[in-house]
C-alpha cells in the first residue's frame, strides 16, 4: 500500500516547508521556507532524518491526522508545543523534542503552544512530495511548492516517503532552550540614514508589541513611532529575511519568509539570521526589544548557532531516561548494574 497521513483536522494554515527555494527572487519568488528553522532541524534529528527535511508547519492551532502506513516516526518542536496520541482506546501525551513511533491508524493531534505562532513536526523519511525550484516548501499565495501549492484542508492524503518506522528505541533532545531572549539583535541599515537619530535611539531602547497582523508574510508591530529623517518613500530595492521597513505610519513591520522579494519603505535593520527563528515563536502581545550588532557579531553568532546544532545527534538520550541523568554515562562508570533504587527519605534527618 502507499503510505501516507490522512488529515482529519488541518489547523489554521498547516503546510510543508524545508528551508526554503533560493536563486529565484529575482524573477519576483520569495525564498518561503520554514519559519523557525532550529525547530525544524531539531525535529528532524530527533526522527533521525537530515536537518533540512522537509517538515509540516502549523500556525496556531495544530491538525488532527490519522496514520495510513504501517507505522510512522514522529517528532514535534516548538515554545510549548507537544503531541496527544491516540491508539485504541488509549490516548497519551507525548512532549516536544521527544520521538514516536504510531502504528496504523493512530491519530496524533500536534499542539501549538499557547503564546506562539508555530511549531512543527517532523516524519521519518520525509514526504513523497516533487521539489519546485528545488524546495519543497509551500508558497501559498503563488500555489506553488508543498501539497498541491497551498495548506492542508481535512480529507488530504499527504504521501510518505517511507511505508514503516524502523522499530527502536525512541529518543529525545534534552535542553534545547527554545525561549525568547531579551533581545533581538539586528544590524542597522541598509536606509538607518532615513530616520532621525532619536527614532534610532528609540528603536533600540523601547518596547514593540507583535499585533495580531502576524502570519508567515511579517510581523507588524506597535510602539513609539520612528519618525522619518528623508520621507518614508525609497527606490523599491531588494528585501531580505528578517528587513524591518517601517512605512509611514512609523510603526515598524519584521518581514518573513512569504515577504514580498522588493519593497518602497526604508528599512531601519535587519534581524540577525540567529535570531530569525525566535521570530516564528511569537505570537500576538509578544513584546521584543532590539539590539544593534555589528555584521561581523551577527556571522559569528550564527556560527556558532551551527556549531552546536551540529553536536545535537550526540545529545540524543533515551526518550524514558530520568532527565538529566545520561543512562550510558551512568553505565560507563560502573555506577549502576541492575541495582533496585529504595526512597528512604522517612529515615533522613
Amino acid at each position: 500500500m502507499s503510505a501516507h497521513l490522512r488529515v482529519i483536522a488541518p489547523g489554521l494554515a498547516t503546510s510543508v516547508q524545508d528551508t526554503g527555494r533560493f536563486g529565484y527572487q529575482r524573477f519576483g519568488v520569495p525564498t518561503a521556507g520554514v519559519l523557525d528553522r532550529v525547530a525544524m532541524a531539531a525535529a528532524n534529528t530527533i526522527v533521525g532524518n537530515e536537518p533540512d527535511m522537509a517538515v509540516l508547519e502549523m500556525l496556531y492551532l495544530g491538525p488532527t491526522l490519522e496514520v495510513a502506513a504501517g507505522s510512522v516516526r514522529v517528532a514535534c518542536v516548538g515554545l510549548g508545543a507537544g503531541m496527544e496520541v491516540t491508539e485504541g482506546q488509549t490516548t497519551r501525551q507525548v512532549p516536544a523534542l521527544e520521538s514516536a513511533r504510531l502504528g496504523i491508524g493512530a491519530r496524533l493531534r500536534v499542539m501549538v503552544g499557547r503564546n506562539a505562532m508555530s511549531c512543527v513536526l517532523a516524519i521519518e523519511g520525509g514526504f513523497a512530495l516533487p521539489a519546485v525550484m528545488e524546495s519543497r516548501s509551500t508558497f501559498v499565495r503563488a500555489g506553488i511548492g508543498g501539497f498541491e501549492g497551498r495548506a492542508l484542508a481535512a480529507g488530504d492524503l499527504l504521501p510518505l516517503a517511507l511505508e514503516e518506522a524502523e522499530a527502536r528505541d525512541e529518543v529525545r533532545l534534552p535542553d534545547l532552550d527554545l525561549a525568547l531572549p531579551s533581545r533581538v539583535r539586528v544590524v542597522l541599515g541598509p536606509q538607518d540614514d532615513y530616520f532621525t537619530p532619536s527614532a534610532i535611539e528609540t528603536f533600540l531602547s523601547e518596547p514593540y508589541e507583535v499585533t495580531r497582523a502576524a502570519d508567515r508574510m511579517g510581523l507588524r508591530l506597535s510602539g513609539t513611532p520612528l519618525a522619518h529623517a528623508k520621507g518614508y518613500n525609497i527606490v523599491s530595492d531588494g528585501i531580505a529575511t528578517g528587513s524591518i521597513q517601517v512605512p509611514g505610519d512609523g510603526q515598524p513591520i519584521i518581514l518573513l519568509a512569504d515577504r514580498q522579494t522588493t519593497g518602497g519603505y526604508p528599512k531601519i535593520a535587519t534581524v540577525a539570521s540567529a535570531d530569525l527563528p525566535v521570530l516564528g515563536r511569537v505570537g500576538p502581545g509578544t513584546k521584543l526589544q532590539f539590539e544593534a550588532v555589528r555584521i561581523e557579531v551577527a556571522e559569528d553568532l550564527r556560527r556558532a548557532q551551527a556549531g552546536i546544532e551540529a553536536g545535537w545527534r550526540q545529545q540524543l538520550e533515551p526518550a524514558n531516561a530520568v532527565k538529566g541523568v545520561r543512562d550510558a554515562s551512568l553505565y560507563d562508570a560502573n555506577l549502576i548494574s541492575g541495582v533496585a533504587d529504595a526512597w528512604m527519605g522517612d529515615q533522613l534527618d
